[in-house]
């Protein structure tokens, strides 16, 4: 395999061309780039909460515990296949199945880098592109939910049936929210492919502000930082990960959607949530973190964005997304479904909804550069937004005393003790003994006579 430096960007005319080995050999690698990326995450993810709280995490099977995962994998493998009686058996079997291909299947249209020369052939790094590969982005992303809600269903117990339904009205809420923020990228790029997404964030342009000429950034997290941000809170819920990670949760749920599964078929319902996660985080970088594209300074090299090297980029953008998936987890408690939906439904949407009709004011305006009141309003919008959603929403009140919280108690609650801690005789031995003393004196002079 040979490499040249090509600095063209793939267009939908460079799709359809390939001969059908190389196409076999890029669905291989996203279906092995997903499968990888899950189990080096599973590893990545203990190892970094194991820091966070101070703890080795996995350290014993393979050099730094990175053969963890795979003797998990094939723990899970050997254990025994449990089938509940009450189980529909055909949609149980496939209802993991679901999930997984779904997440994957959305890496067919993620670039991976530019035009390359592989065997003499000039090919783009991604496995297909479309007009319309922002919509089957969302497709994927709606069809992941069956697998969790028929896995619940399918399994016939309560507990996996809530937490299917929750996770339905989960994702359908986000996927709102999602696929708004997304309207706001295909509206500034003027296409809803990947790859001509990922080439109208390249660098080269010029921003004009104040008479001022300064070379305009062409990340859409930066021009449009409140789609940004709502994109990403929603890829989080969509992905059932902390802190939305309420269909599995254990302290109501037992287990979640997955209560009834055991073996390889709660493996895939695992494996399904850490593909989510990569992929989620592939499609993060390449709708708003410019793709394969290098970031500055990397970008003052001439080659950065040529040959094999956008590969590296694009890696480096899914990892650290990965680890803020991760970081949260390891900072954020659960919500409660209510705060969960209400964010939702009551913040995320309205908000974007008016950024959205605010962005389709600027773009109106013809006498302003697009990218310079792009940036005059979105950068502002986005750093309200954050202060919207973490801004506490009532004052704090004063934790009242010991004595305070005594005497404010509700008439007919639990009696408590006293302060000083000397317990009183129980009411109910006091009235049985005042109900005893007299026949207890009659029967003793009774007694002293006889």
């Amino acid at each position: 395999m040979t490499s040249s430096i090509l600095a063209q960007d793939p267009t939908l005319a460079d799709f359809g061309r390939d001969p059908w080995w190389l196409v076999l050999g890029k669905i291989v690698f996203a279906f092995a780039f997903g499968l990888l990326a899950t189990l080096l995450g599973v590893w990545f993810e203990r190892r970094v909460v194991g820091y966070m709280q101070v703890r080795p995490g996995p350290n014993q099977v393979g050099p730094f515990g990175l053969l963890q995962t795979l003797a998990d994998g094939l723990k899970m493998a050997f254990k025994e296949d449990i089938l509940p009686k009450a189980a529909d058996k055909v949609v149980y079997f496939f209802a993991p199945t679901i999930s997984v291909i779904c997440a994957v299947t959305a890496l067919s249209v993620v670039p991976f880098g530019p035009m390359v020369s592989i065997f003499g052939h000039h090919t783009p790094l991604q496995v297909t592109d479309v007009p319309v590969a922002v919509l089957l982005l969302l497709a994927c992303s709606s069809m992941g939910v069956y697998g969790i809600v028929l896995g619940g269903w399918a399994s016939g117990s309560t507990y996996p049936l809530l937490g299917g339904l929750r996770s339905s009205a989960q994702m359908i809420s986000y996927e709102v929210a999602m696929g708004l923020s997304i309207v706001a990228v295909f509206m500034t790029a003027g296409t809803m492919s990947t790859s001509g997404i990922v080439a109208a964030q390249g660098d080269g342009t010029q921003l004009t502000i104040l008479g001022q000429t300064i070379p305009a950034p062409g990340w859409y997290a930066i021009l449009l930082l409140p789609s940004f941000i709502i994109f990403f809170i929603a890829t989080v819920g969509e992905t059932n990960r902390a802190p939305f990670d309420l269909p599995e949760a254990e302290s109501e749920l037992v287990a979640g959607f997955m209560t009834e599964y055991s073996s390889l078929k709660f493996a895939l319902f695992m494996l399904s949530e850490y593909v989510a996660m990569v992929t989620m985080s592939a499609v993060t970088t390449t709708l708003f973190l410019g793709g394969w594209r290098a970031p500055w300074p990397i970008t003052i090299w001439e080659g950065a964005n040529s040959g094999w090297w956008p590969m590296l980029w694009f890696f480096g953008k899914v990892i650290a997304l990965v680890f803020v998936f991760v970081w949260l987890r390891g900072t954020l408690p659960r919500l409660r479904y209510d705060q969960f939906m209400r964010l939702g439904w009551k913040v995320l949407l309205p908000i974007n909804l008016v950024w959205i009709l605010v962005l389709s004011g600027l773009r109106s305006i013809e006498d302003w550069d697009t990218r310079g009141k792009v940036i005059a309003v979105g950068i502002p919008a986005g750093i309200l937004l954050i202060a919207t959603i973490f801004w506490p929403s009532r004052k704090p009140k004063p934790t009242p005393t010991t004595q305070e919280q005594v005497d404010n108690r509700p008439h007919g609650s639990f009696p408590l003790p006293p302060m000083d801690l000397q317990v009183p005789p129980s009411p109910r031995i006091t009235r049985v003994v005042a109900e005893r003393e007299p026949a207890n004196i009659v029967a003793g002079s009774d007694s002293r006579e006889v």
